[in-house]
């Protein structure tokens, strides 16, 4: 192996292991139409003794007994008003082993009842193979987010929030142009320093995107001393909850979560969120398989490499595309730049062979890509040509829209002027995410009886083409509309 490689892995093997907003999108339930990932295997239970590169945090010391019980010694934050300090959550018993019975054991807001709840409990029961998708897909992310909750002194439900946010699909989507496990849009991620540009989005990094959201809503309950309120703000906007807050003080009303007045959506929101619950503090009680979580890191963080596909990193780390892209959705473009990239995220189990696996490596091997700064005036067809790709192929590994004819100032283009191959190994995350419709041909609204299946036959469509051309949660409703494209 050269002499660069070698000193960029003895960088690398200096790790941080953790295990290691935003209106969201209008039906926060649904499953993201672009692009969407693959169902991701459950993570193996790792090892004993993981990796020395990926050894995680040691434990805290029990702390010595006290005299006097009942007050944990905690370091003292900045005071706030009374109103506004956020009960630490219990920390786990040492024995835990299980991270549901850890999640479980943080709960603390206030339990929201009714009929709503119970509605929204009998529809994801009822929904079996989504409720477990989505369990499937957090078992990745859950063990970083309840570390990141638990050193805030946070109530672990807000572990569960990705579910009714994305479906814990980091690719998810809106057409409010909301992105991420988190749900973020452009300008609130901004304001909570989540990087946005051609090569990386914030808003889809795992570690990122989770510190912006525990900040946004420390910031929020900290402004009304109360987490449903803080929750309907993450959900509808803090100015629109404030401004319903202040007009039920006027009229001399309660200005409790179940007193205001908000969109369906919102109303929704919350029992949403109380149901998962519901169902995670007693699965036995829903009929719900919930599979145990090792209470420990899944993965590990690497932050310096050098340039390489993410094709190639993938194969290096022996996973394919898709599961390399489910803990680094952050990544934008098929050729991962050392100079733009925070971190690099990977099973803690599979360090070792991706070390092993580089130094095999010849430097030359690690990229097939290269940057290209279009000239003034240049078009892209004739970029396209120029490397020998469709012009198709070109917009799609450079995230431009079909319709678009405005360029990036750097272009990803092939080193070597053949890419077949790499393309074949690029998912859809490369593609534009919003895809560019044209009106809708017709609308079909919803009726008793009515199914995805029925209503594709029904306009001489596929099931596949109404979810990317509509918002649809895990369930139809009478009365919603369904555009057929």
């Amino acid at each position: 192996m050269e002499e660069p490689l070698v000193k960029h892995l003895a960088l690398a093997l200096v790790l941080a292991v953790t295990a290691c907003a935003t209106p969201p999108a209008p039906d926060s339930s649904f499953e993201a139409p672009v692009p969407l990932l693959p169902a991701v295997p459950a993570p193996p239970p790792l090892p004993s003794s993981p990796p020395v590169a990926a050894a995680p945090t040691p434990p805290k010391p029990a702390p010595a007994p006290k005299a006097k019980a009942e007050k944990p010694v905690a370091e003292k934050p900045a005071p706030l008003p009374a109103v506004t300090v956020i009960k630490p959550s219990p920390p786990p018993a040492a024995e835990t082993r299980d991270l549901w019975e850890r999640i479980r054991n943080g709960f603390a807001i206030a339990d929201l009842k009714g009929t709503l709840v119970t509605q929204k409990q009998r529809q994801y029961v009822g929904r079996p193979e989504y409720l477990q998708r989505i369990i499937d897909r957090s078992k990745l992310y859950l063990y970083h987010i309840v570390e990141e909750i638990e050193k805030r002194g946070m109530p672990t439900e807000l572990a569960l929030l990705p579910m009714v946010e994305s479906a814990f699909n980091p690719m998810a989507y809106s057409r409010a142009h909301a992105s991420g496990l988190w749900q973020f849009i452009p300008g609130t991620g901004k304001r909570f320093e989540l990087e946005q540009n051609n090569w990386y989005d914030g808003r889809r990094d795992i570690v990122d995107s989770t510190t912006a959201a525990l900040d946004y809503l420390t910031k929020l309950h900290r402004m009304y001393g109360d987490w449903h309120l803080a929750l309907a703000s993450y959900n509808w906007g803090e100015n629109a909850v404030r401004r319903a807050v202040a007009k039920n003080k006027a009229q001399r009303k309660k200005t409790d979560y179940s007193s205001l007045r908000m969109p369906k959506e919102t109303r929704h929101y919350l029992p949403k969120l109380q149901a998962l619950e519901n169902i995670i503090a007693n699965p036995q009680k829903f009929g719900v398989d919930l599979d145990a979580i090792p209470n420990q890191p899944y993965f590990a963080v690497i932050t310096e490499l050098p340039d390489i596909d993410v094709h190639v990193a993938a194969k290096l780390a022996e996973m394919s595309v898709q599961e390399f892209i489910a803990l680094n959705p952050a990544f934008s473009r098929p050729l991962i730049r050392s100079s733009e990239t925070r971190r690099l995220i990977l099973p803690a189990d599979k360090l070792v062979a991706f070390y092993d696996n580089l130094d095999q490596l010849d430097e030359s091997e690690l990229v097939s890509w290269q940057v290209y700064e279009p000239a003034r005036g240049e078009k892209l067809a004739d970029i396209a040509q120029r490397f020998h790709l469709s012009e198709a192929q070109l917009r799609r590994v450079n995230g431009i829209a079909h319709n678009s004819t405005r360029l990036p100032k750097e272009l990803v283009v092939p080193k070597n002027g053949d890419a077949t191959a790499t393309l074949a190994n690029l998912p859809l995350m490369y593609a534009p995410p919003i895809p560019q419709y044209g009106p809708a041909r017709a609308v079909h609204v919803v009726k008793a009886g009515d199914t995805l299946g029925s209503i594709a036959r029904r306009y001489r469509t596929t099931i596949a083409n109404l979810k990317a051309g509509n918002q649809l949660g895990p369930y139809l409703q009478v009365g919603q509309k369904i555009y057929i494209r």
